[in-house]
Formats: C-alpha cells, sequence, structure tokens
C-alpha cells in the first residue's frame, strides 16, 4: 500500500504546481520542506506550507520528543527562519546544563533538610495545659466548686455525674 500512496503522492506533486524545497535535515534524520505559496489549476491561492518528512514513517513509532524544539517552532511558524545545526546543538548542551544543575540543587536542597532537621532540638513537653486562648491559660484549670474573692467571681465548672440520669 505504501507504494502506491507515494505513486499518488508524486503524480499530484506534479499536477499541482507544487515544488518542495528542502530546506534541512535533523540530528534524528527528519527532513524538512518548505513549499511556496502558488495557484493551483483552478486559480486558487494555496497558502505556503512548512512540512516534515520523519525518519520513522509509521504513525505508531512517533513521540512527542522526535522533533527538535526548533524545527517545531518553525513548522508551526512561530519563528521565520529555519534552525541551524549549530543552534539546535547550543540549545541541547544548555538543556542538558539545566538538568544537571536542576538534578545538583534538588540534591542540595533535600540534603540540606535532613540536616536542618538532624540539627532542630526535639520539642520540649509543656507544663501549662489548655489552650492560649481559654481564660484560664497559664492559671489553674477550673474546680467544680465555685470559688469567690472579694471583687472576682469564679464559676465552678459542670461535669455530668457518672452513670446517673438527671430527669429521674
Amino acid at each position: 500500500m505504501g507504494w502506491w500512496r507515494s505513486l499518488l503522492r508524486s503524480m499530484w506533486g506534479a499536477l499541482s504546481k507544487e515544488v518542495r524545497e528542502h530546506v534541512g535535515t535533523d540530528h534524528l534524520g527528519n527532513k524538512y520542506y518548505y513549499i511556496a505559496q502558488y495557484k493551483n489549476w483552478r486559480g486558487q491561492t494555496i497558502r505556503e506550507k512548512r512540512i516534515v518528512e520523519a525518519a520513522n514513517k509509521k504513525e505508531i513509532d512517533y513521540e512527542a520528543g522526535d522533533i527538535p524544539t526548533e524545527w517545531e517552532a518553525w513548522i508551526r511558524r512561530t519563528r521565520k527562519t529555519p534552525p541551524t545545526m549549530e543552534e539546535i546543538l547550543k540549545n541541547e548542551k544548555y538543556r542538558e546544563e539545566i538538568k544537571i544543575k536542576s538534578k545538583d540543587f534538588y540534591e542540595k536542597d533535600k540534603l540540606s533538610k535532613e540536616t536542618i532537621e538532624e540539627l532542630l532540638p526535639s520539642p520540649a513537653a509543656t507544663q501549662i495545659k489548655g489552650h492560649a486562648s481559654a481564660p484560664y491559660f497559664g492559671k489553674e484549670e477550673p474546680s467544680a466548686a465555685p470559688t469567690s474573692t472579694g471583687k472576682t467571681y469564679q464559676p465552678g465548672s459542670w461535669m455530668p455525674e457518672d452513670g446517673k440520669r438527671q430527669n429521674q
């Protein structure tokens, strides 16, 4: 089936006035072509095309990283000029340096967290009971019996009686 498709494609290219200009090849073996704007046999203007011919011909074998980002930007028209091999290699080297630096930073950060945890003292047991927002925080706990001293009155706390029902 593949030879039939390539035969039809070549015949269509000859009849449609498409002129494929080879722009470049990347280090993975993908070939990139540019087809300038032209008028077809019906007089319609066909806009320019940017095509990649993958090194892996099968769509099943295609993965996201099979096209370098610089070439993908050219295919998607976010850059006007096709990238050079030097530019691609320079960016690949830069990406590798960033990966190494981020790995080193992650390891250093992980190590520093471990040493900080080792250096921190264990939390001391608190002597004061209750919550800081309670009115008796840091004082004696409320007793069941009310207390009174001249100017202040402290009501007693209510505690349910053990095992007895109130409404008998």
